[in-house]
């Protein structure tokens, strides 16, 4: 009798170094490219869009990304299973035709985070441009220590509660004390995670078990932390920085 294969390990992707030979055809790549731009963080002050994938991996060579699991396996032992492609079929005269969709996530644990939606015929097309997609998408995260039962003044967790909201799911996130951990949902913890931030409470509203719309939610509502102005004398209260730890260590020496 032949012996049972043991069974595969979850398939880790290794992004590819396409930087070498790239050639950039907007403005912000042909500066980044020459070197006049050395940070990715002053492209976002400046509220321009990249357009170039390549320019976030030559800012940001460390970046790390996951796909995140917003599909489900089918079969009659594997059913219910998350998985990270999401498999969708349309009915023709020809046969069925499946599609395959997929959500990445990138960030640097430390202030940067993007999400990215990718859909192709394939599942090899449909993750690049989700890798893709959510590098164009990359955004700055404020963190500080908005808890009133902390007070550390370290930037551990989000300044103030925020709230986002896509399709019938509303999530909400609050500040919490150091120690605390991500309480939320596991796909949210890695969005989180990549964003830098330690400690957090959430609370979500509507289907939320429709993956892509509760990711999504996360997101925007990361998104409302920028674009809330808060005045100087209490972001020094609750320790708020504005993008990268290592940098603002920097500025205050």
């Amino acid at each position: 009798m032949r012996k049972k294969q043991p069974r595969q390990q979850r398939q880790q992707f290794q992004k590819t170094d396409d930087t070498v030979d790239w050639k950039p055809k907007t403005d912000i790549g042909k500066k980044v490219k020459s070197g006049e731009i050395k940070n990715l963080y002053e492209i976002i002050d400046s509220g321009k869009r990249i357009l170039e994938p390549q320019i976030v991996d030559v800012l940001e060579p460390e970046l790390k990304t996951e796909l995140l699991l917003i599909g489900q396996a089918k079969g009659k032992f594997g059913g219910g299973q998350r998985r990270i492609f999401r498999q969708t079929q349309k009915k023709t005269r020809e046969g069925n035709k499946p599609k395959f969709s997929t959500c990445a996530v990138v960030g640097n644990e430390d202030g940067l985070v993007g999400i990215g939606y990718g859909k192709a015929k394939e599942t090899v097309p449909a993750r690049e441009k989700a890798f893709r997609k959510a590098k164009l998408n990359i955004i700055k995260v404020p963190r500080g220590c908005g808890s009133w039962q902390c007070g550390c003044g370290t930037p551990h967790t989000i300044p103030f509660n925020v709230e986002g909201k896509v399709g019938s799911v509303i999530v909400k996130l609050m500040p919490a004390p150091k120690g605390t951990g991500l309480v939320c949902e596991k796909e949210l913890q890695k969005v989180l995670r990549f964003a830098g931030i330690t400690d957090v409470w959430s609370k979500t509203e509507g289907r939320s078990r429709t993956k892509l719309n509760l990711l999504m939610a996360c997101f925007k509502a990361l998104k409302k932390l920028s674009q809330v102005k808060v005045p100087q004398k209490a972001a020094l209260t609750i320790g708020m920085i504005e993008g990268s730890s290592k940098l603002a260590g920097e500025q205050n020496e």
